[in-house]
């Protein structure tokens, strides 16, 4: 584990650079670009580089236009990035056209706005219940059925599968399900739809077929990395904890091998028409049961009071318009849309700090010299002021038992989940170790007084509050814990902070502790 922690200090580190919404685009659009130079050199031979490239700007404009028609109709101000994600999807599904005409591109057209209009039509109290590519790829098709015109486009997903392709799409799945912290719901996806599949498969092949053939010929013909790693794996959709989201990656796997099993059963499979079982309807059946676990709903926020706990460090306390129902140490992901936004984006995700209430909420967090126009914004908000959380969730919560004996290790702004486990059950058996560069950078000291605290830093802090040690050193590791914990065998350890620090620790408090959960903070 020791020897993989600098490729993951690696990946954190550059990955956190941008956001998620950011890196998706940029991962599809590197696709783009690699699948644009394939069909031009004849690499991937049969396709038009033109019409495909006319199709994509019709899905990025009809996007970006429907984005903007229904913010106006809703009275919100649209995720401009969201429509563009959603258009580089759609091309994916629909790609390639041959040879294009003026009614393909129209219908790819009304795609891209019916993808859009999904996102405020079928929604929960501001929060669209359905992946918004797959609703316009499955809508369109309903549409072309009700109009009573012959179908002029179908998601065929081909492109998303191509062999040529598969390597570049494995990478870009990876990145992204790696930046999300969802790459055990991409790689159950992955595993079961790709062993039911290969199950028909197998028992149809060839003599001459070897398995790697077969398993093969399964990514390569259908779609599933891209599925799991830009598709399933989108937030907004997903139940909030994480048990409930690996069962909606089962369930969705099983339907999106269902007409594998109507094979096994029959000779050949039943006409369902519009209706067949396609991956678009397998993702929105999915999207349904993630509904069902959670109706999540989009949170309408005032911000009442802010101020500078410390050195750098900010708390902003807003009311809902609605109650709130979360669990210490979940987070918010809070959209600020704002002029002179940067490749941070308009949406970011914050560990809540305040324990649970009726209507309130509070978010600490870090504001460097050198921060991004996302922070200054916030900062720059008057009371007063509204702003849009698009959901709670996580699952960095503490044991149900109370009486569990805690140790919480805590590195800068990683203090933020234990403020609100602290201050919702204070009386808890828990050793707070907290890493700092200095004892002048500790926010909350006054509200921690009555903790058990461990504060690890440089040099010798002035006085202390009443329970609380020092231990000089630079820098937060296992052994440093170890030795400041006697107990630590006893307890139940929960590690939050920047990537760099989680991963240096956790190795060396495996086995040493009665188990162990990690959170962290990319991109501060």
């Amino acid at each position: 584990m020791t020897a993989l922690a600098p490729v993951r200090d690696v990946l954190d580190r550059q990955l956190g650079k941008v956001t998620m919404y950011r890196l998706v685009t940029i991962v599809l659009s590197l696709l783009v670009v690699v699948f644009t130079i394939f069909t031009a050199t004849g690499v991937i031979e049969g396709l038009s580089t033109g019409d495909n490239l006319m199709a994509l700007a019709v899905l990025l404009v009809a996007s970006y236009v429907g984005s903007r028609l229904m913010g106006l109709a809703f009275r919100v101000r649209p995720h401009a990035e969201s429509s563009i994600i959603t258009a580089l999807l759609l091309y994916f599904l629909f790609v390639p056209i041959v040879p294009v005409d003026t009614g393909q591109l129209v219908w790819l057209g009304i795609a891209a706005v019916l993808a859009q209009a999904s996102k405020y039509v079928l929604a929960w109290r501001g929060r669209h219940v359905f992946n918004p590519a797959a609703a316009g790829a499955f809508l369109v098709v309903v549409l072309q059925e009700v109009v009573g015109r012959e179908a002029r486009i179908n998601a065929l997903w081909q492109t998303a599968a191509t062999e040529k392709l598969f390597p570049f799409v494995a990478v870009g799945a990876l990145l992204v399900l790696w930046r999300t912290r969802r790459l055990g719901v991409g790689l159950l996806f992955v595993v079961v739809a790709t062993v039911l599949i290969m199950v028909r498969l197998v028992d149809q092949a060839s003599p001459d077929q070897s398995f790697l053939d077969v398993l093969k010929l399964t990514a390569y013909s259908y779609p599933i990395v891209f599925l799991a790693g830009f598709m399933l794996s989108e937030p907004l959709t997903l139940p909030p904890r994480r048990r409930q989201q690996l069962v909606v990656a089962a369930v969705t796997a099983v339907v999106f091998a269902y007409p594998t099993w109507i094979l096994l059963l029959t000779d050949s499979p039943p006409d369902l028409g519009v209706l067949a079982i396609s991956p678009e309807i397998a993702l929105l059946i999915g999207n349904l049961v993630a509904f069902a676990f959670a109706r999540r709903s989009g949170l309408d926020l005032e911000l009442e009071t802010s101020r500078r706990v410390a050195g750098d460090v900010h708390e902003l306390t807003f009311r809902s318009r609605r109650g709130l129902a979360f669990v210490p140490g979940q987070y918010l992901e809070l959209s600020v849309p704002h002029r002179g936004m940067d490749s941070r984006g308009a949406r970011r995700t914050f560990s809540i700090s305040s324990p649970p209430q009726d209507d309130r909420l509070a978010l600490t967090l870090r504001v460097p010299e050198k921060s991004s126009s996302f922070k200054r914004a916030l900062l720059d908000l008057e009371p007063g002021s509204r702003v849009r959380g698009t959901g709670i969730g996580g699952d960095f919560v503490l044991p149900a038992d109370p009486a569990t004996p805690l140790l919480l290790v805590a590195g800068g702004i990683g203090i933020t989940p234990f403020l609100s486990q602290l201050r919702h059950e204070g009386s808890r058996d828990a050793v707070l170790v907290y890493g700092a560069t200095s004892a002048d950078e500790v926010p909350f000291v006054e509200e921690l007084a009555g903790v058990r605290v461990v504060l690890v830093c440089p040099g010798r802090p002035g006085g202390l509050p009443e329970g609380w040690t020092h231990v000089d050193a630079a820098f937060l590791s296992a052994d440093v814990i170890a030795e400041a914990v006697p107990d630590l065998r006893e307890r139940r350890a929960y590690v939050s902070g920047p990537p760099a620090m989680v991963n240096a620790v956790r190795p060396g408090l495996r086995g040493r502790v009665a188990g162990l959960r990690t959170d962290y903070f990319s991109g501060y």
